[in-house]
This record gives C-alpha cells, sequence and structure tokens, in this order.
C-alpha cells in the first residue's frame, strides 16, 4: 500500500509541478503545495516531522541538484563571469545575511546571532530554481547574464551552509569567531579541488573502463556525485562545492556515453527536487503560516528589494562591464528554494532558540520570493534588453549601417 501511495503521490507532483509551470509560476511551488495538502494539516494526513530524516533526504537531493547543474554548465560560457559570480556567492551572501541580521532585530526582536542566523538561512539563492527558470524562458537570456546566475546559484549555498553551522557553534558556545574563518578558506579551497580531482579523473575511468551496457554509466555517475560530496566531507572540505565543481569538469570533458549520462542525471535532478520539496511540504503545518505572515512579509520585501539589491550592486561594482540593467536583473532573480528550507531544519535539529519560528518564516519567505519574483523574471529580462530576441531585433547601430552601405557600393 505505501508502495501505491508513493506512485501516486509522485504522479500527482508532477502534474502539480507542470500545472504550476503553465500559470508562469516555478514548478517547486506546485512539489510544495502538494506535500502540504498530503501532510497532517491537510488532506492525506501523513504524518510527517522528523527534520533530521528530511535533513539528511534534503542533503541527499542537493548532491544531485548540484552536480547535474554543474554537468550542463557550459565552462566556455561562464568563465568569463567565474570572478563575479564567486564574489556574489561569498561576500554577497554574508552581506546578504547581515543586512537582514539587522532586520530581523529591529522586528522580530532577535538577538544579533539568531538574526543572523535567519538571515544565513535565507541568503543563498537557490541553483535548482534558478537553473529551471534560467533553461524555460522563450526568450533566452544573454549567455553572460544566464551564465553569471547560474554560476552564482549553483556555487553560494556551500558559503550559506557554512554560515548556518558557525552560527549554530557561535551560539552554542562551541567555537570562537577568529578560528571560523580559517575554516572556511579551508573547507572551500579543500571542496574546489576535490571536485576538479573527481571531475577529472571520471572521464578517464568511464574510458578505459569501456562499459558495454549504458546503464553501468548512469551507477557510474551516481558514485561519482556520491564520491565527490563524501570525499571532500572526510578531507574537511566542502562536499556541496565539490559536487558541482565535478559536475562542471566532467561535464566539460568527453566520455563514453556522455549524452545518456547527461540525460539521465537530468532526470535524477528533477526526481530529487520533487522528493525534496515533497518532504519539505510535508513538514509544514499550514496552520502556524498565520502567525508569521507580517515578519514574513518584512523579511520577503527586506531581502528583494533592500539586501539582496544592496548585496549585488555592491559585489558587481568593480566589473565595469555590468550596467544597471544587468545588476537589476541579478538582484531581482535571487529567487529562494529547497536549500533555505533545508537549512532551517538545522536550526531545529540543534535546538536552538526561536527555530521553529525561523523554519515558519523561511518557508513564508521561500514561497513569496517564488510567487512573486518567479512570473516576473522573462517579462523583467525582456523589459531590460537582456535577451537574445532583444539583441537580434534591435535596429543596428550608425556605424554598421554605413559601413554595410559602403560594402554594397
Amino acid at each position: 500500500m505505501a508502495i501505491l501511495i508513493a506512485a501516486v503521490l509522485l504522479l500527482t507532483t508532477v502534474m502539480a509541478g507542470n500545472l504550476s509551470s503553465r500559470f508562469g509560476l516555478p514548478a517547486l511551488i506546485g512539489f510544495l503545495a502538494l506535500g502540504m495538502l498530503a501532510g497532517s494539516d491537510g488532506l492525506g494526513g501523513i504524518v510527517f516531522d522528523d527534520y533530521v530524516l528530511a535533513q539528511t533526504i534534503g542533503v541527499l537531493c542537493l548532491i544531485f541538484i548540484l552536480f547535474s547543474g554543474g554537468l550542463d554548465t557550459d565552462w566556455g560560457a561562464v568563465r568569463g563571469v567565474a570572478a563575479p559570480a564567486l564574489v556574489l556567492a561569498t561576500l554577497g551572501v554574508l552581506m546578504s545575511a547581515g543586512i537582514i541580521a539587522a532586520i530581523a532585530m529591529l522586528v522580530l526582536d532577535f538577538s544579533w546571532l539568531q538574526g543572523f542566523l535567519l538571515g544565513a538561512v535565507v541568503a543563498s539563492t537557490d541553483a535548482a530554481a534558478v537553473f529551471a527558470i534560467v533553461r524555460a524562458q522563450s526568450k533566452p537570456l544573454k549567455p553572460e547574464i544566464a551564465g553569471l546566475i547560474e554560476l552564482e546559484s549553483g556555487s553560494n549555498d556551500p558559503g550559506a551552509i557554512f554560515l548556518v553551522g558557525a552560527t549554530l557553534l557561535l551560539i552554542g558556545g562551541a567555537a570562537p569567531l577568529g578560528a571560523l574563518a580559517g575554516d572556511f578558506a579551508i573547507q572551500m579551497l579543500v571542496g574546489a579541488c576535490t571536485g576538479v580531482l573527481v571531475g577529472f579523473l571520471t572521464p578517464l575511468a568511464l574510458n578505459r573502463a569501456r562499459l558495454g551496457v549504458a546503464g553501468l554509466a548512469f551507477v557510474t555517475s551516481v558514485a561519482v556525485a556520491l564520491f565527490a560530496f563524501g570525499g571532500a566531507e572526510v578531507a574537511y572540505g566542502n562536499g556541496f562545492l565539490a559536487a558541482y565543481v565535478a559536475g562542471i569538469v566532467a561535464g566539460n570533458r568527453d566520455f563514453t556515453a556522455k549524452r545518456e549520462v547527461l540525460l539521465f542525471q537530468d532526470g535524477l535532478a528533477w526526481l530529487a527536487q520533487v522528493v525534496m520539496f515533497v518532504s519539505l511540504g510535508l513538514l509544514v503545518f499550514p496552520s502556524q503560516l498565520p502567525d508569521v505572515v507580517i515578519p514574513g512579509l518584512v523579511i520577503t520585501a527586506a531581502l528583494m528589494f533592500v539586501a539582496r539589491p544592496i548585496s549585488v550592486f555592491v559585489c558587481l561594482a568593480p566589473f565595469r562591464r555590468f550596467d544597471w540593467r544587468v545588476k537589476t536583473f541579478v538582484a531581482w532573480a535571487g529567487l529562494r528554494g529547497a536549500v533555505p528550507i533545508v537549512l532551517a531544519t538545522f536550526p531545529i535539529v540543534a535546538g536552538a532558540p526561536s527555530a521553529q519560528t525561523i523554519f515558519n518564516i523561511v518557508f513564508f519567505v521561500v514561497v513569496a520570493s517564488n510567487l512573486i519574483q518567479g512570473p516576473t523574471l522573462g517579462p523583467l529580462a525582456h523589459r531590460l534588453g537582456l535577451t537574445e530576441a532583444a539583441a537580434i531585433a534591435s535596429p543596428p547601430r550608425q556605424d554598421e549601417t554605413d559601413s554595410a552601405s559602403e560594402h554594397s557600393r
């Protein structure tokens, strides 16, 4: 019976995600809504309040989402925006967390550490949501802008995860502040190096193995994602960064059954999104959400119109090739998704003060972000002239017209 219920739930989730996409909303809205509907407060009546299990499911799903996102990333297209993307993924996350912390102290009467914990949880953009939105646009973004947003969203999760863990250690008094900065540098460096090594060795191993069955290549790709994450974690590195970097390095090299592996990993990433969002939706008790509507709206507005724009404009200021239009769009493209909700389970598991309130606020922020920002990304990009169609349709410059006339003569 349980297997039948799982099958029905998966099929219904796919239909819910497809339905939400038809209305211009990210698919995760449909996934989360179905999870809430199937939960203990909904029609399904499924009781699920195991935050440790939900956290484990979320971590496993994020590994494959990031690995698949890396495989689909064309390094040649994003190499030129690697520097600004990494600045956004590190300094931008830290700035957003700090600004939200200050606002939470004023509005929610949180302590500094509680406010920073909330800020760190919601600071990163969601790779799955951004990948899906950017690649589903009917009028594609200019490659440089799409690459900047995708690379940032794929690489800013490790920073947010570290900040959440570090803040929980500070709340528990388990670590001095000075030691955490060094830990961050070591984790990022080891994670990146592990990812490069695994990503480089994977095509060599697949080519030398000469697997006669494509299915074995699928199994190998799953093992590679887990190996990159696990290897980095054992070496005291950041496993999420390792999985993403391994995907980028492997995806930009040729190997046996590459096309089939890419298709398989894309399907696996979608399955991971479904499982993750539904399980997170099951954790939510809709009856508790009315209590956080006002603070949720305040934090959502602060994130959309204060924290994210300030961090984007400051971080991209040294990169003069990005004008105000690009910065505005990148600021608005900071969708929140599964990562903040998964991170919001960490304070609950750790027994941090106000942990349940933080979880409910974060869930509200994620839903509001996707309902407001998701449907408006395409129209905003077109209005700002940042789509490929807009570039093609724009009239030629006068010097180009003169050159063409001269050539015709």
